[in-house]
């Protein structure tokens, strides 16, 4: 789940700037899914980003534990329940990616 191949013919349709441990959004940190018709890939800098992937919104104890060290990556289906947790030095963003122009949509949906 952790390596899902983005579609040739999709584009970046935004990028966030880097986050650490100290301006992650609060939402990356609990349960939230992308959008439909959006993947989500997470580039680590320095540190390492541990990936918990859950089967449903519900759902605690996760079906997929990835952790992405500094120097990779991993992608997130459209829809699929996660959250993350930082090591101490890390940073990353994440680039959000479409097979249409999203405009203005949202691309994360939280509980």
């Amino acid at each position: 789940m952790s390596h899902l191949r983005i579609p040739a013919n999709w584009t970046i349709q935004r990028s966030t700037p880097f986050f650490t441990k100290d301006t992650v959004p609060a939402a990356l940190l609990s349960h939230h899914n992308t959008a439909a018709g959006v993947f989500g890939q997470l580039c680590v800098m320095e540190g390492s980003v541990t990936y918990f992937g859950f089967p449903d919104k519900d759902t605690l104890e996760p079906e997929l534990v990835v952790t992405i060290d500094a120097g990779q990556f991993a992608t997130s289906p459209p829809q699929y329940w996660h959250r993350i947790e930082l090591s101490d030095d890390a940073q990353f963003n994440i680039n959000f990616w479409s097979d249409k122009d999203k405009g203005d949509e949202k691309l994360v949906n939280t509980q």
